[in-house]
Formats: C-alpha cells, sequence, structure tokens
C-alpha cells in the first residue's frame, strides 16, 4: 500500500532542479500559434539538459498569447508575450548564450508587463493559481505543490464528515443554477442504492464560456482530486467525465491525467489504502448546447437522444442508469480539494510593477479558510469569469463573488478600447439578458441580477461596442436558443423561431408595437411551459432588452 506521505515524497525527489521553459498551450492560444511555438522550442533546446521545456495550459491572459515563460531553479520567472516564431532566435540566445556574449533577459515580446500586471492583480486566484505554470502531463508536480492531500484528508473522515465540511465551507454549484453542492452529496448518500454514480459536466457549450476547458487543459488533476472527494463523500464506484465534443485538448489532458494517477493507486481499487474504490472514464458530448442540461446529459451517456427528462424524479434519486447520481460542474469540484486540504494556496499581495517588470504573481501557502473567507454571506469563494469582446485584456479571471461587472470589465479587462465606448454587455450566455453601460454595478451572485432575467450563469460576460444595436444582439442570441432547441417540448421548439421571426420582422423596420407585445408574451409562456432549462430561459435577452432598451426597440417599430 502507497501512502500518499510517500507519494508526496517521491514527487519532490523527481523535481529537476533546471532552467524550466513554460510554453502556454491551450485551446485558446493554439488558434495564435502557440503549438508551432511549442514545438520550434522543442527542437532548437533537443539535447540540451540543463532546460526543461514545459506543455503547460494558459493562465487565462488570452489577450497576451501565445506566453513563453522562463523560471530559472531560484524560482525567478520572466515572462515573454505575444510570441511568433519570429521570436524564438532571441529566446534562445537568452536561454543559451554563447561563451563570449553576457546573458540577458530579452525585452518582452509584443507585449507589456503593465498590462499583464493590471490583469493579473485586481484577482483572487484559487482555482487558477497553478494554471499556466504547472505541467498538467506530470502527477509529479501537482502531489510536489501539495495536490491530492485534500482527497488524503477526505479519506481519514467519514463520507458524512466530508459532505458536512463542503456544506459548512458554503460551497455552491458553479454551472448556473447555484445549488448547494453537499446537498446533492447528501441526496445521493441517503438513497442508499448502489451502485451510485458521479457525473462530472465538462459539455461548457454555452458561447462564450471557455473556464472549465481552462482547467482541464491547465490543472486537471485538481478536477480528478475533487471529482475523487465527491465520490467517496457520495458512496459513488464508479465516475464519469463528459467532455464537450469538440474539446479535444482538455479530453486529452483529462485522459493523460487519469492514466498517471492510475499508475500511483490514486484511482481504482482501495485508494490510498483506504477501502475506497472508484474508476474514472472520460465520455465525450453528444453535441449541442441542450447536452449541458445535466438529464440530457445522462441519456446520451446512456446511448440515448439528447433530450431532457421530465423532474421528478431527480438524478440524486433516479439518474444514470437509474441509480442515484450526482453531477457537478467543472468548477464546482475543482474549489473541493482546497476546502478538505489542511492547506490552501491563496494569493500574496502584490504591489504593482515597474513597467518593464516582468509579472507572475507569487503565491504563498495560508491555513485552512481561503475559500469561506472570500465572498459574499450567501456565495462564498470566487467566480470565473470569461471576459471577451470589446475590451483590452480579453482572457478568464477570477473574483471573490460580490465583484462588481464594472470591476471586472474596466479594472480587470482594462474597459473598451482607446476611442471607444461599450453599447451592450451580455451576461451569462443566450440563458440570460443584456444590460446598458450604465447598469455595471451589479455584483456576480447566484440568482437574478435584474428581475427581467439577467443572471450570471456559468461566468460568460460579452461586451460589445457602441453601434451594435441592441435587437442585433438579441436576435443573435435568440437564434441560438431555436438552432438549439432540441424539439421535445412544443413551447420551446415552436416558440424560440417564433421570436427570431418577430425579431427580423423589426429590425427590417416592418414592425409593430404589437410585436413588442408578442415577443413579451412569448417569453411568458415558452418559459413557464418548457421543459429544461434551455426553453425556460429563453425569453431572458428579450425580456431584458424590453427594460433596458425600450426607447430603441420603440423607435423601430415606430
Amino acid at each position: 500500500m502507497t501512502t500518499y506521505a510517500q507519494l508526496q515524497q517521491a514527487a519532490q525527489a523527481s523535481m529537476a532542479a533546471t532552467t524550466r521553459v513554460i510554453v502556454q498551450v491551450g485551446h485558446c492560444s493554439q488558434s495564435v500559434g502557440a503549438t508551432q511555438v511549442a514545438e520550434a522550442l522543442r527542437s532548437a533546446l533537443s539535447g540540451n539538459t540543463g532546460v526543461s521545456l514545459i506543455i503547460a495550459g494558459c493562465d487565462g491572459a488570452c489577450f497576451a498569447a501565445p506566453q513563453v515563460l522562463v523560471t530559472n531553479p531560484s524560482g525567478d520567472t520572466q515572462r515573454h508575450t505575444n510570441v511568433s516564431l519570429d521570436d524564438i532566435p532571441a529566446l534562445i540566445e537568452f536561454l543559451i548564450p554563447d561563451n563570449t556574449a553576457q546573458q540577458q533577459h530579452p525585452p518582452l515580446v509584443k507585449g507589456g508587463s503593465g498590462d499583464l500586471a493590471s490583469f493579473f492583480i485586481p484577482q483572487t486566484r484559487l482555482l487558477l493559481s497553478r494554471c499556466g505554470s504547472i505541467d498538467p502531463s506530470s502527477i509529479n508536480e501537482y502531489i510536489a505543490a501539495s495536490g491530492y492531500s485534500g482527497l488524503n484528508t477526505a479519506l481519514s473522515q467519514s463520507p458524512e464528515d466530508v459532505i458536512q465540511t463542503v456544506l459548512d465551507a458554503g460551497l455552491l454549484g458553479r454551472g448556473g443554477a447555484y445549488f448547494p453542492a453537499a446537498r446533492k452529496w447528501q441526496g445521493a448518500r441517503a438513497a442508499n442504492d448502489d451502485p451510485r454514480y458521479l457525473v462530472v459536466n465538462a459539455e461548457e457549450g454555452e458561447p462564450g464560456l471557455f473556464k472549465d476547458r481552462h482547467i482541464m487543459e491547465g490543472d486537471p488533476h485538481q478536477l480528478l482530486e475533487g471529482a475523487l472527494i465527491a465520490a467517496y463523500a457520495t458512496g459513488a464506484s464508479q465516475t464519469y467525465i463528459y467532455i464537450n465534443a469538440e474539446a479535444h485538448l482538455s479530453a486529452q489532458r483529462i485522459e493523460t491525467a487519469i492514466r498517471h494517477a492510475q499508475e500511483v493507486d490514486l484511482i481504482g481499487d482501495d485508494i490510498l489504502g483506504s477501502g475506497f474504490d472508484c474508476q474514472v472514464t472520460v465520455r465525450r458530448g453528444a453535441g449541442g448546447y441542450v447536452c449541458g442540461e445535466e438529464t440530457t446529459l445522462l441519456d446520451t451517456i446512456q446511448g440515448d437522444r439528447r433530450e431532457p427528462r421530465l423532474r421528478p424524479p431527480f438524478p440524486v434519486q433516479s439518474g444514470l442508469f437509474q441509480r442515484p447520481t450526482v453531477i457537478n460542474n467543472v468548477e464546482t469540484l475543482s474549489n473541493v480539494p482546497m476546502i478538505l486540504s489542511e492547506t490552501t494556496v491563496r494569493p500574496e499581495p502584490v504591489e504593482g510593477p515597474a513597467e518593464d517588470s516582468p509579472v507572475h504573481p507569487p503565491l504563498v501557502k495560508a491555513d485552512q479558510g481561503g475559500f469561506s473567507s472570500l465572498g459574499l454571506d450567501s456565495a462564498k469563494g470566487t467566480k470565473l469569469i470569461c471576459l471577451s469582446g470589446s475590451v483590452l485584456r480579453p482572457g478568464l479571471a477570477e473574483v471573490p463573488m460580490g465583484t462588481t461587472l464594472r470591476h471586472v470589465i474596466y479594472d480587470i479587462g482594462g474597459g473598451p478600447p482607446e476611442g471607444a465606448e461599450i453599447g451592450v454587455v451580455a451576461v451569462g450566455g443566450p440563458s440570460s439578458g443584456i444590460l446598458p453601460p450604465t447598469e455595471l454595478d451589479m455584483e456576480i451572485r447566484p440568482g437574478m441580477l435584474h428581475p427581467s432575467g439577467v443572471v450570471m450563469g456559468g461566468g460568460g460576460i460579452m461586451v460589445m461596442p457602441e453601434g451594435i444595436p441592441a435587437i442585433d444582439v438579441v436576435r443573435q442570441l435568440a437564434a441560438y436558443n431555436a438552432a438549439e432547441s432540441c424539439g421535445k417540448c412544443t413551447p420551446c421548439r415552436e416558440g424560440t423561431p417564433r421570436m427570431v421571426q418577430i425579431l427580423d420582422r423589426i429590425s427590417s423596420g416592418n414592425g409593430s408595437n404589437t410585436d413588442l407585445e408578442e415577443l413579451r408574451n412569448l417569453a411568458e409562456i415558452v418559459g413557464a411551459a418548457s421543459l429544461c432549462g434551455l426553453g425556460q430561459m429563453s425569453g431572458s435577452p428579450i425580456n431584458s432588452a424590453l427594460h433596458f432598451f425600450a426607447d430603441e426597440l420603440e423607435k423601430l417599430v415606430n
């Protein structure tokens, strides 16, 4: 039997004291040449034993990709941003200077550390603390950084005590519904009907969302550890990780992490000598936004059509293969290890660096309580926010619950480019609403941000510049909902395309006041009569537009 102390000792012994060249390669940075940069550096550094090339995930600073971090054995890090193939010779000269040249740092490549500092410093990075700096293909790096200590702690307690710990911490689901995670665990455990299942919802098919992929690509063992703790607490002997069919890199890195965890007996039979058995299997999504709906997800794992089920019964009573099943989101489960760990990572306060100083925010160890000491009384911890659109610094940010939209858009994202103004902000994706720039002091929290149907959802914020009509934004969201409807229930199948038809008529100048009233009525009826969240929330973009952009819409119909 291998103990956790033995695993950690072996992991720490395996960490070589070399210069680390870390290339951040993720699903976003691949589109701007990160893979090619990594391969060019691999070729150039081949045979150099003093330098280790690490292919990491991304740290969320999408505006700076591709990024290359150079960390010397003493831990000092030099960050290079927006690296292209043309910059490789300068990087190699820096890493392997000739005998007569004095080693000097090259300038930051096509980027500025001020932008990076402005992006990182306003954040509180717990879940993302290792993303971009740890090798996702190395379980030793994760264990050496106290990874799986939360699982080790959990296995020394009873499942009921683990559930109570997570309940006391105040962890809410992060997939959009914000239901207390431990309540689901209690429900499945109380069912007392084996086998029980844990399903990780990593579908993330919503436009503008990329948070779960960042975790799976940058720190996959964090998710695995959280899933194993949840499986232990609920009594699940089988875990399925349901990954979007198009998220190839996420699936690849999760599968690698599973294989490595199996090799050191962290997945399988008698984990860490506790008597707890759990297998973990990846399932790929069936395609379509509706697959993120939890009962639809279960049916596609079973090989059935991608349609939602009637509820009750709920999945914790009768879920996968009609057995008690807990379904948790990637972000939700990734919070669990820090709650169970004896120590957790918290960001050290960082003062703004000089403009010519690269920044990679350092981390320090802190005592337990990092999660529950942050956020609101009603919603503890942090929230991952996917910021895109007309901002200077788009990317993935992590902020405490209760942070305002304005702080994310302006303090972290830098606001719109010079000379531009914000026109419309879409919050929470197609199942939420749109806001004018005057309403950005709303807090990130569960529930309705505004009675018109604006919710935080999974955490997407898309910023549109002034000049894009609100009706065009609403039309795009409504058309997406109509296209993604599974067609099972009549209100959604017939109502969502009808909304698009009316919006098209209004935007073409052929609308009337009765069209606005019909839109309002359709949004109410479809929302009340649909089976799943797609139809139930499909009227939110329309309701919010009718509330916040009434003058603009009335001008179009008059």
